[in-house]
């Protein structure tokens, strides 16, 4: 069979979950988008739109090993990197990889476990590792998050820290469907989940084939200044505590090159960096006043308005 492109692969899994994730086009395509980047998403929206059912929608897309995490108060840092089991037989002990260990990771509802559990995934995320009891183990390839949180003014709701915040690529919402598309999420599920039956129609090879061709997008020198300018601004603006880190940049940097690929492009474009400026470093400022995660459409606008007057290279 010949090999699929990147812009077949993307549409294979746009259209796969648009089957059962309807009328979000944006969302599926920030999803995609993340996975191409080999990076991680956040979905951030109140309880019951479809943050676990997007979520499952794309790992059910992909012929790769899925895990579900469902955060609770209760949860311990073991219980999601795994532990050293005695075992009799051997008389020695063995480590059991925790749910981590899976190409797909669905981190629910991540923010109503305590902050010790959360900061468990962040060498997982950065690094593709983890260590237990000093000795570091891989974790499978490709290896993404998608964890969906509650907003933190909810009831048993913590605030994620900013050192994992800036380990997601993106952060989102989904929002509640128009009115049709509602009638029609109505009618199929009469007969149950729709995602329960989705089937996969990429590989876990392919993937990382697009994550090895994102690389190679090019990037004009005079829009990565562009993009140097946006963070540069948002480490200058009065309403930030905190501006967009190195690593924020690297990782818009990437997204950048993921879009272009997404669109059908291998280079950048000025639209590119205006269209994931937003759900790219939103989340990665911290606002004067409040804490990280406060107040997110205003922290959001008030990046929108930021970038507008930057000079965009023509």
């Amino acid at each position: 069979m010949a090999q699929r492109s990147a812009f077949d692969i993307c549409k294979l899994l746009r259209d796969n979950i648009a089957k059962v994730v309807l009328g979000k086009d944006e969302l599926i395509d920030l999803l995609i988008l993340a996975t191409m980047a080999g990076e991680h998403v956040l979905l951030e929206d109140v309880p019951g739109v479809g943050k676990t059912l997007a979520a499952k929608a794309l790992a059910h897309s992909l012929d790769a090993q899925f895990s579900r995490l469902q955060f609770t108060p209760d949860l311990l840092p073991s219980d999601i990197t795994g532990s050293m089991i005695y075992r009799s037989a051997t008389g020695e002990f063995e480590f059991s990889p925790g749910p981590i260990f899976a190409n797909v990771v669905l981190a629910d509802e991540i923010n109503r476990a305590p902050p010790r559990t959360q900061s468990a995934l962040l060498e997982a995320m950065s690094e593709g590792q983890v260590t237990v009891d000093g000795v570091t183990h891989e974790l499978p390839k490709p290896f993404i998050v998608i964890a969906t949180q509650n907003p933190f003014e909810y009831e048993g709701t913590y605030a994620l820290p900013e050192s994992q915040l800036d380990r997601f690529l993106l952060r989102t919402s989904i929002g509640y469907p128009v009115r049709e598309i509602e009638r029609q999420v109505l009618q199929t599920h009469q007969a149950g989940e729709p995602v329960n039956w989705l089937e996969s129609v990429v590989s876990p090879a392919e993937i990382i084939s697009v994550q090895e061709e994102v690389g190679r997008v090019r990037f004009d020198d005079s829009l990565t200044g562009y993009l140097l300018d946006i963070v540069a601004a948002t480490r200058q603006h009065e309403a930030f505590q905190v501006g967009v880190s190195t690593r924020g940049a690297i990782s818009f940097y990437r997204g950048c090159q993921s879009l272009a690929l997404l669109r059908g492009r291998d280079y950048v474009v000025p639209d590119d960096l205006k269209l994931l400026a937003v759900p790219a470093l939103a989340h990665r400022v911290l606002p004067e006043g409040i804490f990280q995660g406060g107040s997110r459409t205003v922290v959001e606008q008030q990046l929108a308005d930021l970038i507008e007057p930057i000079a965009v290279p023509v």
